[in-house]
């Protein structure tokens, strides 16, 4: 796999207070941000990358297609990955680090947030899935803002599939606030996704499950791999560790909870060997 992680590419954000706690109140769950200090692949760019905007401010007619990163297959596509970044960060971030084990018969898509004011960031504008309101467990939540990017999440679904693409051979996942709305997304919508990657993140409005579950033919078979670090300080490991045991509880059956010592709030080669693994079990060709 390499060493994805040589170069450090710091993205310091303006979080004062953080409060790291192991209790998950049944009725609030804090929106926490994704990205403080992912170390960045600076691998080199592969020339099927099409042209990203930084991004735009929140629109319910925004085309999200626009804005984001695509690696192209290089043979007959057979499936795809879309996979959202965390706040403050691009499409391109996690496009470099894919392009290190992409498949050839694979399509995969890293859309670029909505730029939006971020409250727990003095209301700075930065590209954010949704808005950030607290760290604490009890912290409100903006449910508007993630229903709406699960809807962006669901429009880029929608176009695989009329391209021939089945939601049985699409991977949607992401980091951090990324992987929170792909959870969120596989949860309330009526599809079967081929597997959903969850890295470094939680359960949005946890407690409107499984009340707000949709089913759908084989949902609860739906592959899922949920990576955390154990030292994570932003997302805390607690909160993906209570994400899993729920979702199990729903009655997802093919739930892959996996740690990583000395991991914080970023990635590393041995998890990103597990990724390239869990994509390539399920569609092999």
């Amino acid at each position: 796999m390499g060493n994805y992680f040589a170069n450090k590419s710091k993205r310091i954000e303006r979080f004062d207070n953080y409060s790291n706690s192991s209790s998950w109140d049944t009725n609030n769950l804090t929106s926490t941000t994704s990205v403080n200090s992912y170390n960045n692949t600076k691998s080199k760019k592969s020339s099927s990358h099409s042209k990203s905007s930084t991004g735009l401010k929140t629109n319910p007619n925004l085309d999200l297609s626009k804005m984001s990163v695509v690696l192209k297959p290089t043979i007959k596509q057979t499936a795809s990955v879309i996979f959202l970044h965390g706040l403050g960060d691009t499409g391109h971030g996690w496009s470099s680090v894919f392009a290190e084990f992409k498949r050839p018969h694979i399509k995969y898509i890293f859309p670029t947030a909505p730029i939006r004011p971020v409250t727990l960031n003095g209301g700075f504008e930065m590209n954010a899935w949704f808005d950030i309101l607290g760290l604490r467990p009890d912290a409100t939540q903006d449910e508007d803002g993630i229903q709406k990017s699960s809807q962006l999440l669901l429009n880029l679904v929608d176009e695989e599939i009329k391209s021939g693409i089945p939601t049985e051979r699409i991977f949607i996942g992401g980091f951090s606030q990324g992987g929170a709305t792909a959870l969120y997304t596989a949860l309330t919508s009526t599809h079967r996704f081929a597997g959903v990657i969850a890295l470094s993140t939680w359960l949005p409005l946890h407690h409107r499950f499984p009340a707000h579950l949709k089913e759908c033919e084989n949902k609860f078979s739906t592959p899922i791999i949920q990576c955390h670090g154990d030292i994570d300080p932003m997302v805390p490991l607690q909160w993906s560790d209570m994400t899993v045991k729920l979702l199990k509880t729903i009655g997802f059956s093919d739930v892959n909870f996996k740690t990583y010592r000395g991991m914080s709030h970023s990635s590393s080669p041995e998890e990103l060997d597990d990724v390239s693994e869990f994509i390539n079990k399920i569609a092999p060709n």
